[in-house]
């Protein structure tokens, strides 16, 4: 029982250090500087956020921390861009089209991840590209607004969809 509660704290304490480190990254990153002065806010309110919130999720938390994990992740970072880039292309083409060639839908698809973080980070990418959007999330099941739902079949959509994310969030969190 002992051991067991160790376990949980240390798994806690690496957590809380985990989002420290996310959140202070991440403020250096948008602050663009090293100054002591910007490092010392940033350090507090990096303290702060961890302390009040270090029960939730950090992007880092499930993330196998593995040599193909962190390939992975620069690669979904690429295909990302590479699908917010072509999505937005797809789009503007069809706002500027005089016959507007929608086909509006929900389609149902399923994901293969297990983590929550995994999910989470599979439904923002998603939403985040343009034309696509995830309305609710039930188990291993996404709903997803589509402008041009050239496919309902469930495996069809997923494949069109899903896949490309999913084959390098899986390597990421499983």
């Amino acid at each position: 029982m002992i051991e067991s509660m160790k376990a949980g704290t240390m798994t806690s304490e690496r957590d809380s250090a985990k989002l420290f480190a996310s959140l202070l990254i991440f403020w250096i990153m948008l602050n663009g500087t090293l100054a002591i002065d910007t490092l010392i806010i940033g350090v507090l309110a990096c303290l702060a956020i961890t302390y009040f919130f270090r029960d939730s999720l950090s992007y880092l938390t499930d993330f196998k921390m593995t040599p193909q994990a962190f390939v992975a992740a620069i690669k979904y970072f690429f295909f990302f861009l590479k699908e917010l880039v072509v999505s937005n292309v797809r789009i503007a083409r069809i706002v500027i089209s005089p016959d507007l060639p929608i086909n509006p839908g929900i389609v149902k698809v399923r994901t293969k991840l297990t983590s929550p973080m995994g999910r989470l980070l599979l439904a923002n990418s998603i939403t985040l590209t343009p034309g696509t959007l995830t309305v609710e999330i039930e188990d291993e099941w996404y709903y997803i607004h589509w402008v041009t739902a050239d496919a309902t079949d469930i495996e069809a959509a997923t494949n069109k969809i899903v896949a490309g994310f999913e084959c390098h969030l899986e390597v990421m969190y499983g």
